[in-house]
């Protein structure tokens, strides 16, 4: 019987609304434009942080990342101005060597793998085709800083990185273009004059470019990699360029001089370092720090107390971006929160305008045996009703948004179910919190002045 009493109320609260169907639509924009919001930046914010960790994930764990620094104006490699009567003082850096990991290696107690890198790009040739690509020359504990595995084949040994033998592994992109319908293992590739054999292929690495071509991350399926002596051995070695530009300075000594400044200069053309990177992993996150300054110094000695290189923490970076990104995010849901806020306060305004209109069907309902707890049922309905099928409308209109901004605007955008939920829990409370009052206020009325209200 109570349960038929209470039905009959909503059953009235929903005849009121259909009768109001324009007054129902702009009471509920509010909470449909709120929860479609809070849906598309929580979409934002996961994507973002998603692909902060793939970053991390392709940048690797625990690394620091030593650069050379190259700069196109002046000449030769020098580091140091004196003056004085006609005396000048260079110091020149053998720039970033093989000899530099290998002591990193060797001095640094935190180093877990270290691993050079040289890079070049030309072309592959291979059964007549031939295409553009970026060649690595990498140890092979490269592949375990960046995580990356192999589908077919083998790592390059030892034997073949103290010889510089010519092999390589290739990107599931070399073997798709060059490979489509044979086995790559065994087989010859030339690059750049230099033929390679094929010893191991990568697995696939499901990263879309375009979301890490600004960040200066490899794609690791377009590449093709050999052993770092192997490049210095058999395509090129900067330093031994370099020596000789060094040996000639100094002979030349007091009719050429050079133009000196605190940070070495270098024609691209001439670049002396013999590499292009050093990736250093450490055991732990918390050893980044120390590690990153212990390597400076060591580095600022063995090159002459020349600064021609960066120290880098691509993780500390990313983090702190990610920091970044999730105070922005939550700058978002707070303004996006406030939608569903104003959308609660409208549902409230209107509730009490409602009542005010509706004070002799109130007064008639309770004259006819109609109890107060009926009255707040039938008004905090229509308020849970309006506030409920706008909240439904809204986690359409915010999941079609999501699509829509992902597909226009490049913005990565995951939809969780828990985002939905949450946007669609706090719809139906604000249709409680701010539909009580109204209700609560119309039950409290005199049955007898609501007749007599004009």
């Amino acid at each position: 019987m109570i349960k038929n009493r209470y039905f009959h109320d909503i059953i009235i609260a929903l005849d009121s609304i259909l009768a109001n169907k324009l007054k129902s639509i702009l009471t509920a924009l509010g909470i449909i434009f709120g929860v479609a919001a809070v849906i598309s930046m929580l979409a934002i914010g996961n994507g973002a942080q998603q692909e902060i960790l793939e970053q991390m994930k392709m940048v690797g764990v625990n690394n620091i990342v030593v650069t050379p620094i190259v700069t196109p104006a002046g000449a030769g490699n020098s580091g140091e101005a004196e003056s004085g009567e006609n005396k000048q003082k260079a110091k020149f850096s053998p720039g970033l060597t093989l000899k530099d990991a290998e002591a990193i290696g060797e001095i640094l107690p935190t180093v877990k793998r270290i691993s050079p890198e040289i890079s070049m790009i030309s072309y592959i040739v291979h059964d007549g085709k031939r295409e553009q690509a970026k060649m690595l020359g990498v140890s092979k504990e490269y592949f375990d800083i960046y995580n990356l595995n192999l589908r077919d084949g083998f790592i390059f040994s030892s034997h073949h990185e103290e010889n510089g033998i010519p092999v390589c592994v290739i990107g599931a992109n070399i073997q798709s273009k060059f490979f489509p319908r044979e086995d790559p293992l065994n087989k010859y590739i030339k690059f750049n004059q230099t033929w390679l054999k094929v010893i191991g292929v990568l697995e696939r690495t499901d990263v879309s470019l375009t979301a890490f071509e600004q960040t200066g991350v490899n794609v690791f399926n377009d590449n093709i990699y050999i052993p770092a002596k192997t490049y210095l051995m058999r395509y090129q070695n900067r330093a031994l360029v370099a020596s000789k530009i060094n040996q000639s300075t100094r002979i030349m000594g007091g009719h050429f001089f050079i133009s000196f400044s605190n940070t070495p200069t270098q024609n691209t053309s001439s670049n002396y370092h013999q590499l292009d990177k050093i990736i250093v992993q450490v055991n732990e996150s918390q050893e980044l720090t120390p590690s990153t300054e212990f390597l400076s110094r060591m580095l600022f000695r063995r090159h002459e107390e020349v600064k021609d290189y960066e120290i880098q923490v691509p993780e500390l970076l990313l983090k702190q971006e990610q920091r970044t990104k999730d105070v922005f995010n939550i700058v978002l849901g707070a303004i996006a929160s406030i939608s569903l806020l104003v959308g609660g306060i409208g549902i409230m305004n209107i509730m009490f305008a409602s009542v005010m209109e509706r004070i002799k069907e109130i007064g008639t309902r309770m004259a006819i045996g109609a109890r107060k707890t009926d009255i707040v049922v039938q008004f905090l309905s229509e308020a849970i009703l309006i506030s409920v099928t706008g909240g439904l409308i809204g986690v359409v209109l915010g999941i079609v948004s999501s699509k829509l901004i992902n597909e226009f605007t490049g913005i990565l955008t995951i939809i969780s179910p828990f985002s939905v939920a949450i946007a669609f829990l706090v719809s139906a409370s604000v249709g409680v919190i701010f539909g009580y009052s109204p209700a609560k206020r119309a039950s409290e009325r005199d049955p007898i002045e609501s007749l007599r209200h004009e």
